[in-house]
């Protein structure tokens, strides 16, 4: 127990100042405190994704594990923390990301449902080479059932585009702000109304084979 207590002083502060840096940057609530229940894991690292995404952008893996194991307190979950702490000291079977802990943390309390399956799905889903319309009917299905909604769904959405037509949509003069209208204004590239640029039902007019599918 000393060794951990050691291993987390030597972090706390970069932690407190990771806390402080969140602050000046954009909108977004705290985690609740957790403690092991099982029902309220998913909810959890939602809060923690969302936070992250916003708050804690260019922050290394490192600080962004210890934020979120500042966050994990009592119960079953405590013990849970000391371990992880202690692998981490010793750096054997340590996670090396904070995608890695929530994976971790998902196998120790969560119950691998269909809830938990889309999760998972939403997580790794990305655009590719599908066309906007495909994208957008596959994300919806992907999301129904997963409990994201609000702005962690926005940000999985966004995530999953092609770079060149996420900075286009991001970069407007007037972004979407709801998952609605990122749906419509995304559509809105393939049917060639969202402005001059590539187009998202296939390739730039004018380029060969091989370019990029927005």
């Amino acid at each position: 127990m000393d060794q951990i207590l050691q291993y987390l002083a030597q972090h706390t502060m970069a932690i407190e100042q990771l806390l402080s840096k969140g602050q000046t940057q954009g909108k977004a609530a705290k985690p609740p405190l957790f403690d092991g229940e099982r029902k309220k894991v998913v909810g959890f690292i939602n809060a923690c994704r969302l936070y992250i995404s916003m708050r804690m952008k260019g922050t290394g893996e490192e600080e962004k594990i210890l934020w979120v194991l500042t966050y994990v307190q009592g119960g079953v979950a405590e013990v849970w923390k000391e371990n992880v702490l202690e692998e981490r000291r010793q750096r054997v079977l340590a996670v090396e990301t904070v995608e890695e802990l929530f994976t971790k943390m998902r196998e120790e309390f969560g119950e691998f449902d269909e809830e938990s399956r889309k999760v998972d799905e939403l997580r790794l889903l990305e655009q590719g080479g599908r066309t906007c319309d495909k994208y957008v009917q596959i994300f919806k299905k992907t999301s129904k059932g997963s409990s994201y909604e609000g702005q962690p769904l926005i940000e999985e959405f966004k995530r999953g585009l092609n770079g060149n037509i996420r900075r286009r949509l991001v970069e407007a003069e007037s972004p979407p702000v709801t998952i609605e209208e990122w749906w419509e204004r995304f559509e809105e590239e393939k049917r060639g109304t969202g402005g001059p640029g590539p187009q998202c039902n296939g390739r730039r007019q004018g380029m060969g084979r091989g370019s990029e599918v927005f």
